[in-house]
């Protein structure tokens, strides 16, 4: 690595209008400091219909190349973080969010991890200013898919993060069409590391993330990186066949010592109703594994581009 790499800072924004102007002043602010240059600063516009374009077409940013690349149509948070990993061009890069929730002050720090040799240094969220709930169900989220996926995720970690060359050209490898970028760096390998970096409240506006998309993350985070689920289907079945088995077992015994059969037509309703959810259940689990491989099937291209502006 030379000593004054080059780096590229990739951001996604979808309506930010409000928080551009301070973003890309902090951005240029942070950039004049780094070594090196001049540096990059790639957003994505993610179908803004605002006047989010008219902002960027006039912006500058300080030490910094600044190229926009408009997307056709709204593809969503993860697809426009894919489109700025793919035409970033230095040999370190950042992604961030551009809602200024990710400090674009704490750069340098998550840097000089980097310079220590570490391939990808992650930020990891040590407060946050949402709602207890939604605080609640990342925490919960979070550890969940630790313990399911088939790799070690951090927790508390979000998009935020420094990531050498080798790493993005590891993640521009992977053709998948659900992505979970935070997923994916760490499926890379390489040294990683994180460090507890403050969540900012947003500048402005209001989250583009709806209660559904953030459910649609956390399945999207959940199945690509696990297959726990299916077999805990398996797992289920076995143990209804042998709860079954005990029962068989026990009306026998009985209808053979007193000449009579267990009574309980409630009770074989209520195991009839249950069980008959917990099959629709797993036939959901099952449809989204299917759907996704209907979706990797069709090899769409991940996000299409209207035009790049440098």
């Amino acid at each position: 690595m030379k000593e004054a790499p080059r780096i590229s800072i990739g951001i996604a924004v979808h309506n930010e209008e409000e928080a551009l102007p301070e973003l890309l002043a902090r951005l240029g602010a942070v950039l004049t400091l780094l070594p090196g240059g001049p540096h990059e600063v790639v957003i994505v516009d993610d179908g803004s219909t605002d006047d989010s374009p008219t902002v960027l077409r006039g912006a500058k940013v300080a030490n910094a190349e600044l190229v926009v690349v408009r997307l056709s149509r709204n593809f969503g948070h993860q697809a426009a973080l894919t489109a700025a990993v793919d035409h970033v061009a230095g040999d370190v890069v950042v992604l961030m969010d551009g809602d200024l929730q990710d400090a674009p002050e704490a750069i340098p720090l998550l840097l000089a991890k980097h310079f220590e040799g570490y391939d990808v240094v992650y930020a990891q969220r040590s407060s946050r200013h949402e709602p207890w709930y939604l605080r609640l169900s990342y925490y919960v989220f979070y550890r969940l898919i630790q313990r399911l996926a088939n790799v070690r995720l951090p927790v508390d970690s979000g998009d935020f993060a420094v990531l050498s060359r080798k790493v993005i050209d590891a993640v521009r490898s992977t053709p998948e069409r659900h992505r979970y970028l935070r997923g994916l760096r760490t499926w890379a390998g390489f040294r990683q590391t994180g460090i507890p970096v403050p969540r900012d409240p947003r500048f402005a506006g209001v989250s583009k993330y709806s209660a559904l998309r953030l459910l649609s993350l956390a399945f999207d985070g959940i199945f690509s990186f696990s297959i726990v689920p299916l077999r805990a289907a398996s797992v289920l079945g076995v143990l209804v066949t042998l709860a079954a088995t005990l029962f068989i077992l026990y009306a026998l015994v009985v209808k053979l010592a007193s000449d009579r059969s267990p009574q309980g037509f409630t009770a074989l309703i209520v195991v009839v109703v249950f069980m008959s959810g917990v099959q629709l259940f797993f036939l959901g689990l099952i449809g989204e594994y299917v759907g996704r491989a209907y979706d990797e099937a069709k090899a769409r291209p991940h996000y299409v581009v209207d035009e790049i502006v440098r």
